[in-house]
């Protein structure tokens, strides 16, 4: 597990690439102080809007928090618990599942939502299929105009081009194994 500091990972990825925060903001679709307030950790940007951020650089959450960690020439085979890259923002936790296998055609993962979390209120959307079964607690998705609960032993499969989002307005923890086409993670 990494300890990035997000603000000051984004602004060294931005000037390495030679971006200014407007260039950057413009890219993204993003606003300039959206930029300047991640930058200085004054707010923790949610999954969906670091990856619209990211976007403009263009750059991969997986890309991102890998920053600073070596790389193994050695293929790898077994990824232990403390081996998996989490690329969670605030309170959610995405464990990705083989992050160093090259040239992935999938990006699997551990993610956890604990009571209260929330992918944002911006839905997601992108090119893919993606699914996952929940192993323990519930949430709820929703899919276009669709709301949906499910607990564990349920399961989704659905095209990642519809909007949506992931939260859990319940009590309990809840964790659940996924997987996304193309591997964008």
């Amino acid at each position: 597990m990494t300890n990035l500091d997000i603000g000051a990972s984004l602004k060294a990825v931005r000037k390495l690439k030679g971006l200014s925060q407007r260039e950057l903001a413009k890219r993204a679709g993003v606003t300039n102080s959206t930029i300047s307030m991640i930058e200085k950790n004054s707010v923790s940007p949610s999954v969906s809007s670091l990856k619209k951020v990211l976007s403009g650089i263009p750059m991969s959450l997986v890309e991102f928090f890998s920053i600073g960690e070596s790389a193994s020439s050695e293929q790898k085979i077994v990824y232990r618990a403390d081996e998996l890259l989490d690329i969670g923002t605030g309170p959610l936790e995405f464990k990705v599942i083989g992050r160093d296998y090259p040239n992935r055609a999938m990006s699997v993962m551990s993610e956890t939502y604990p009571p209260g979390a929330d992918t944002g209120e911006e839905m997601l959307k992108h090119v893919g299929e993606e699914a996952a079964m929940v192993i323990t607690g519930k949430f709820e998705l929703t899919v276009g105009d669709e709301i949906f609960i499910l607990e564990a032993g349920d399961s989704y499969y659905f095209n990642s081009e519809l909007p949506h989002r992931f939260r859990n307005p319940f009590d309990e923890p809840c964790h659940l194994v996924s997987a996304t086409t193309p591997a964008n993670f």
